[in-house]
């Protein structure tokens, strides 16, 4: 009985030295789902202050709104000049953290002059990112 108290004390010690790593806390998503932007281009030139289109790609996985919980969906999210955000919450909503709750695939945004970032973060019914998450490679485009 004792070897296996010991066992367990172990392994509990070793499981909260890990929780120092940011894990996802959302819902499972398929073996080799990932998301891309299909437009723009990575260094990509786009008018400033004009509204142009981001559209959305996504494979292995489906696309389905906020609190519609179905296995292998999820909504995106646009992230603008930021970070991935903690894995294990749920993601912002804010000018950098753009939430697109009800599916869509697409969007209009404007940029000031400059070189900006954008990267897509799916997440589930609960705006939280899958587990392990899925989201694309971050893009940079320059806005003239």
């Amino acid at each position: 009985m004792y070897k296996f108290i010991a066992v367990a004390a172990l392994v509990a010690s070793a499981t909260w030295g890990a929780a120092d790593f940011a894990v996802a806390a959302g819902a499972a998503s398929p073996s080799g789902a990932h998301a891309y932007i299909g437009y723009p281009n990575d260094g990509q030139v786009v008018t400033a202050n004009k509204p142009f289109r981001v559209w959305f790609g996504l494979r292995y996985m489906g696309v389905a709104p906020k609190g519609v919980k179905y296995p292998n969906t999820g909504h995106h999210h646009l992230l603008i000049d930021t970070d991935l955000p903690p894995m294990d919450q749920e993601i912002p909503s804010d000018r950098n953290h753009l939430h697109f709750g009800a599916g869509e695939t697409e969007t209009m945004i404007q940029l000031p002059p400059g070189k900006h970032t954008l990267q897509l973060l799916m997440g589930d019914d609960m705006h939280v990112p899958h587990n392990p998450p899925v989201y694309s490679k971050k893009i940079t485009v320059i806005a003239r």
